[in-house]
């Protein structure tokens, strides 16, 4: 009896084990480890908001995010991103999008994108234009310039004030901008007539222009991405149609997001941080 007892104690203690132990979860250290914070922000979404004007994360449509609305491809297709799904160009190819006047109107604003390009070879490389359809240039326009190198390349940012001054960045020999992802911005502040270039959240360029004035898009047409205003078919201006030097995007383009406000040096590096984390 003795012995059935010590026995019968002991399964009860084994059982009393197995259940309680079943009680608990497996530890998990990832579960106490503080949440990301970049900056002060824990997630792209998190930064300016209210200021965010339109948004394309190319996750197998053409779907601006904010408007709801769609855009018009020609001949680009979907392929893997720095986020999910992006953009990948062609030779002839690009996206349009027609802009609501919360892009139009915008008094400042800021643009940032991931690209993904190999040397432009057969001319300038449009990336991210607002077009002007009565101008040669855009209102906004982002290219890389002709005579770019694997190790140089060369970014052109140009924007006009109505049918006013117009506003030239001009970049050169850029190092490692070619066959990798990198994220572009730029930003204008209207307050203050400050231009700025980011390569990789980092600024690279500081302008002020004291005689641009107050900004005011004229003539604004379709958002174009992947080529320069003048290249598509048919042209987006009627002062002139495509150029032998000017060509196409056949690279990647991702996380495109436009701001109506010029977001803080903190706000953009925290911007790409996240985004590069796929956050």
């Amino acid at each position: 009896m003795k012995h059935l007892n010590k026995y019968s104690l002991m399964a009860c203690l084994v059982f009393a084990t197995i259940l309680v132990s079943s009680c608990y979860k497996k530890f998990d250290p990832d579960s106490y480890a503080p949440p990301l914070n970049i900056g002060g922000f824990t997630s792209s979404k998190d930064i300016a908001p209210g200021n965010l004007v339109g948004y394309w994360a190319f996750d197998g449509n053409y779907v601006d995010s904010v408007s709801g609305n769609l855009g018009t491809n020609t001949g680009t297709t979907f392929t893997k991103g720095i986020k999910g799904q992006c953009m990948q160009g062609a030779k002839d190819s690009y996206v349009l999008f027609d802009p609501g006047t919360s892009i139009t109107e915008m008094n400042s604003f800021t643009i940032t994108y991931w690209v993904n390009s190999p040397v432009n070879e057969d001319g300038i490389v449009g990336l991210v234009n607002l077009s002007n359809t009565n101008n040669f240039w855009g209102n906004i326009d982002m290219f890389f310039e002709n005579g770019s190198t694997a190790d140089a390349a060369k970014f052109r940012g140009h924007i006009t004030n109505g049918s006013g001054p117009e506003h030239w960045i001009v970049k050169d020999g850029l190092p490692a901008i070619f066959n990798n992802w990198v994220a572009l911005a730029i930003s204008y502040d209207d307050a203050s007539h400050t231009f700025k270039f980011y390569v990789n959240g980092s600024p690279i360029t500081n302008d002020v222009d004291a005689g641009f004035g107050s900004l005011s898009f004229a003539n604004s047409g379709p958002l174009v991405f992947g080529t320069v205003q003048f290249q598509t078919t048919p042209s987006l201006t009627s002062a002139t149609d495509s150029q032998p030097w000017a060509s196409f995007l056949v690279g990647t383009l991702d996380e495109v997001r436009i701001y109506n406000k010029a977001l803080s040096d903190n706000e953009v590096n925290s911007l790409v941080k996240l985004e590069g984390r796929g956050k």
